[in-house]
């Protein structure tokens, strides 16, 4: 992919200097704001600017440890909880059984 060349503008960003990336760069690109980049310097004068999908590679690894849910699983909000109150004072029971009240 070839882009002509582009005069990037450097700016003040707080203790920062930041760099305002073309719109044509950000379109070929198909960049956004929110996106992380890696920066590397690469001689005296220039530098490298590339995507850092080490988020991505993360949240990949995090989705093929899932498991599939069963075909007719649906999810109810008020069964779970019934379930932990159950065990709740199936425990509070239990605790109580070597206790006689006075």
């Amino acid at each position: 992919m070839y882009i002509r060349r582009c005069a990037l503008k450097f700016a003040k960003w707080g203790n920062s200097i930041a760099v305002r990336i073309p719109a044509e760069v950000v379109a070929k690109l198909g960049i956004s704001p929110d996106e992380d980049a890696q920066i590397r310097v690469t001689g005296d004068h220039s530098f490298e600017v590339t995507r850092d999908l080490r988020r991505q590679d993360a949240i990949e690894a995090i989705r093929k440890l899932a498991r599939p849910l069963p075909p007719d699983y649906k999810f109810n909000r008020d069964e779970i909880h019934d379930r932990g109150m159950m065990r709740r004072e199936n425990q509070n029971k239990s605790q109580g059984k070597g206790q006689r009240a006075r």
